[in-house]
């Protein structure tokens, strides 16, 4: 399956401090994207959860290579600082689907307020773990998104991405966002034809 997914890698037995969902969020994505050429649309990192939001590529290997890859350093990682063994995650990853257009924007904002939703921050730009301070205003050094692949999906230019994506986010917020299962637990989310042609891609009836 390729093309815009949503990995929402399973929730972890254990919870990661600042300092470390820091660490995953940066290093740990950076990794992926030049080893594999993973490209990142958006993404939040919490204290016991990832959400991934991918474009993946005809190379079917390349999304869970550098899923494997995240989830297994975090875990390793934390098992070497905490001095244990055992799974730092619950399960494997969850991917669903996601069409272009108002679909993408709609999964977008539904990963940057995800602190939002848990009464965290009052606003995405106050948690630096996420995609949505990016995507606002691009760094000129560490870039963990493929912009251009974003504007080319959304058929959008500079400004349109960054000045609407604000406007969006806002609205968002205004309507009281609450936790949508579909984002995480279907296998497709979409216009019903595209869910029609997933579910046939993975011979779903």
């Amino acid at each position: 399956m390729f093309g815009i997914l949503l990995i929402d890698v399973i929730r972890g037995n254990f919870y990661l401090n600042l300092y470390e969902i820091e660490e995953l969020g940066l290093i740990g994505f950076l990794k992926p994207k030049k080893k594999y050429g993973l490209e990142i649309l958006n993404y939040a990192v919490t204290s016991n959860h990832i959400h991934l939001l991918v474009y993946s590529t005809e190379n079917r290997e390349v999304t869970p290579r550098s899923t494997q890859l995240v989830a297994g350093r975090t875990g390793q990682q934390y098992n070497q600082r905490k001095n244990r063994k055992g799974a730092f995650w619950e399960d494997r990853y969850h991917a669903t689907a996601v069409d272009t257009e108002e679909h993408l924007v709609r999964c977008m904002t539904y990963i940057d307020l995800n602190m939002v939703r848990a009464g965290v921050v009052d606003h995405p730009r106050e948690w630096k773990h996420c995609g949505y301070n990016e995507i606002v205003d691009p760094p000129q050094r560490y870039r963990l998104l493929a912009r251009d692949r974003l504007k080319q999906l959304l058929g959008a230019d500079e400004y349109f991405l960054t000045d609407n994506y604000q406007h969006w986010i806002d609205e968002y917020i205004q309507k009281s966002p609450t936790r949508e299962k579909s984002w995480t637990e279907a296998v497709a989310v979409g216009s019903s034809s595209f869910v029609e042609k997933i579910k046939e891609q993975l011979g779903i009836k």
